[in-house]
C-alpha cells in the first residue's frame, strides 16, 4: 500500500484541488490511504480534510511547524510500504503515481524517487539537481549567474549536462513530490528536524545516498507543480533583509553547511 502524505500551509483551495484530482487521477484498484498533515490549519482546510472527502487521515497543526516536521508527523503516520510526499500544489497526471509506486518496488536498490513537474504552461520544472556549492547559491541570486563561469556552475548544479529524458541518478530531487521506501526510510531515519522550511530535500536524499540507496529522477511520471518562490524576491542578495523566506532560506542552509561543511 502507498501512503499519500500531503503537506499543506494555509492553501485551502489548492488542497481541495489537490484531493480532487487524486480522486479523479487514481485508479479505483490502487491500494493507498492518504493523509493531510497541515501547519497552521484553518477551519476551511480542516473541512476540506475531513468532510468534503472520505477516509482522509487529517494531521493539523496550531502553529507553524515547518515542511520537515509536517514530513516527519505524515511518514511516522503512514501504514504503507512506501510514501508519497506531495505538496497540495501538485497536480498528478493520471497514472503518474501508480507507475512511480511499481518502479519503486521492482527497483530495491531505489530509497527515493521523484517525477517530472511541469509548469502550469506545460514546460519542465527543474526538479532533480546535484549538491550545492555555497557559490551556486551566489550565482543564483546576483548578477555573476549570467557570466560564463556562472552559467557554467548553473548548468552543472541543474544537471544540464545528462539526458533528462530518462530516469536517472541524482544527488537530490525536489521535496514537492517525493516517493520513497518505508523500509529504507527507518533504517536512514526521519528528516533532519534542525532544517525547518528548506534544504531537508538536500539533507534526507544525501543520507539515503550515504545507506546505499539510490536516489532517482523518474520523468515517466509527470505531475504539475504550481510552483511559487517565496525565497526570491525582487532584491538579489538583499532580499535576506526583506524576505522572511529568504532569511529562512539561509539559515537553513548554514545549518546545513554546519552538518556537512563544504562537502
Amino acid at each position: 500500500m502507498l501512503s499519500i502524505i500531503i503537506v499543506n500551509y494555509k492553501q485551502p483551495e489548492l488542497l481541495r484541488l489537490c484531493l480532487k484530482t487524486l480522486k479523479r487521477t487514481l485508479r479505483p484498484d490502487f491500494d493507498h490511504e492518504i493523509i493531510v498533515a497541515d501547519s497552521e490549519a484553518s477551519v476551511e482546510s480542516g473541512n476540506v480534510a475531513t468532510e468534503e472527502f472520505a477516509g482522509i487521515r487529517y494531521i493539523p497543526f496550531k502553529e507553524n511547524v515547518g515542511y520537515t516536521r509536517l514530513v516527519n508527523e505524515g511518514v511516522m503516520a503512514a501504514k504503507g510500504d512506501a510514501f508519497f510526499i506531495m505538496n497540495s500544489d501538485i497536480t498528478p497526471l493520471p497514472d503518474s503515481i501508480e507507475n512511480m509506486y511499481g518502479h519503486l518496488k521492482h527497483h530495491p536498490e531505489i530509497g527515493l524517487i521523484g517525477p517530472q513537474l511541469l509548469n502550469l504552461d506545460g514546460s519542465i520544472q527543474q526538479s532533480c539537481f546535484r549538491y550545492y556549492s555555497p557559490l551556486d547559491i551566489v550565482y543564483r541570486r546576483t548578477p555573476l549567474g549570467i557570466l560564463p563561469f556562472g552559467r557554467k556552475a548553473i548548468e552543472r548544479f541543474k544537471m544540464q549536462d545528462k539526458d533528462l529524458t530518462r530516469p536517472c541518478p541524482a544527488d537530490w530531487l525536489s521535496g514537492s513530490a517525493l516517493m520513497g521506501s518505508m523500509a529504507a526510510a527507518k533504517k536512514v531515519g526521519p528528516m533532519d528536524k534542525k532544517l525547518f522550511l528548506y534544504m531537508s530535500d538536500v539533507d534526507w536524499p544525501r543520507r539515503f545516498w550515504e545507506n546505499g540507496y539510490q536516489v532517482v529522477y523518474y520523468p515517466t511520471a509527470r505531475m504539475y507543480h504550481y510552483h511559487h518562490r517565496h525565497s526570491r524576491g525582487r532584491f538579489g542578495m538583499l532580499d535576506s533583509l526583506f524576505n522572511v523566506q529568504t532569511r529562512q532560506h539561509i539559515f537553513d542552509y548554514l545549518k546545513y553547511l554546519k552538518k556537512y561543511g563544504f562537502r
